[in-house]
């Protein structure tokens, strides 16, 4: 088992190096001069004669005279050391910016994860249960509809009715800390508009590998042998079907973080998704490589839990 995650682990390697250098290249090569914005043309500060020669200190102080591949080295160097550098829009280290946006993209991320387990999972099986019935044509309609709703119009809905409408949630913001009983007031509603499209995807896996795994000849067995119905489908049924599910797990786990801008943005909520919208908007050459960096990191280590989580449901794998 060790050795299998040391090479999983191996491999997230140049995933991360890659990141890191697209991200680095999309940049510097985008339209718009970071200068620009720094110093605007319309500068009460700076006279138009001495306007040239203080736009070349401030680009030599960034290190954008240098040349691009020199730029990166320095950038890649900077990162083995974790310095992140600074922020060239609120000149404030960009760690201390950061942490506390990821922490509350983290929080965002892994409660909209809940929420889709538990709904997508769930009604995905009920809906194998009672396959061909009523219930089953609901299930999907729903389903169906969850993912077609544009994120921000489903957020805007659940502000308007929970927030605004009933008052049972604050529109926007959020505390110190999400995992507390008042912090999770604060993101309910975005967490239930990220979850639910989600949701929706899953519920469509889940019921069509039940549907698959019921009919082996095993889960027939154990019916035969006198077996409650509820232990068949969750003990020999879910559990068969739960490694194509875990992988859809993995990739909803990262779309839920790129996703989480929408809801950040709709709901006022201070995580890394705004952060970057704001920082390419002001083309924050190191704030946008270190959220996007983080946000990276992230999915691998999730993938990495997702190839455990293999390993354990199926022996097989580890050996392979």
């Amino acid at each position: 088992m060790g050795k299998y995650i040391l090479r999983r682990s191996f491999f997230a390697i140049p995933v991360i190096f890659s990141v890191v250098f697209l991200v680095f290249i999309a940049m510097h090569i985008a339209p718009g001069d970071p200068i620009d914005l720094l110093l605007p043309p319309d500068s009460p500060w700076v006279s138009d004669d001495g306007r040239a020669e203080y736009e070349a200190e401030l680009r030599t102080r960034l290190g954008l005279d240098q040349p691009l591949h020199i730029q990166f080295l320095s950038y890649a160097g900077n990162l083995l050391r974790f310095d992140f550098g600074d922020s060239l829009y609120s000149k404030q280290p960009i760690t201390n910016e950061l942490l506390p946006r990821y922490q509350a993209t983290l929080e965002l991320t892994i409660l909209a994860m809940g929420i889709s387990i538990l709904i997508g999972i769930s009604v995905g099986v009920l809906s194998a249960v009672f396959a061909n019935s009523w219930l089953d044509s609901l299930i999907t309609f729903v389903a169906l509809a969850g993912v077609s709703i544009p994120s921000f119009w489903l957020g805007l809905i659940l502000m308007l009715v929970f927030a605004l409408g009933l008052g049972w949630f604050p529109p926007s913001g959020r505390p110190a800390s999400a995992f507390t009983a008042e912090g999770i007031r604060f993101v309910v509603l975005p967490a239930a508009t990220l979850g639910i499209a989600s949701a929706g995807i899953l519920v469509r896996i889940t019921r069509s590998q039940m549907l698959e795994v019921l009919e082996e000849d095993y889960v027939r067995t154990a019916r035969s042998k006198g077996l409650r119905e509820a232990r068949v489908v969750l003990r020999h049924g879910l559990r068969s079907a739960l490694l194509p599910i875990v992988t859809v797990l993995g990739i909803q786990f990262g779309s839920l973080l790129a996703g989480a801008v929408v809801a950040e943005t709709v709901f006022a909520y201070p995580g890394v998704g705004r952060y970057l919208l704001q920082a390419v908007s002001n083309r924050d050459f190191p704030a946008v490589q270190s959220g996007a960096l983080f946000v990276a990191l992230t999915f691998v280590l999730v993938n990495l839990l997702v190839d455990m989580t293999y390993a354990f449901l199926d022996p097989r794998i580890r050996y392979s």
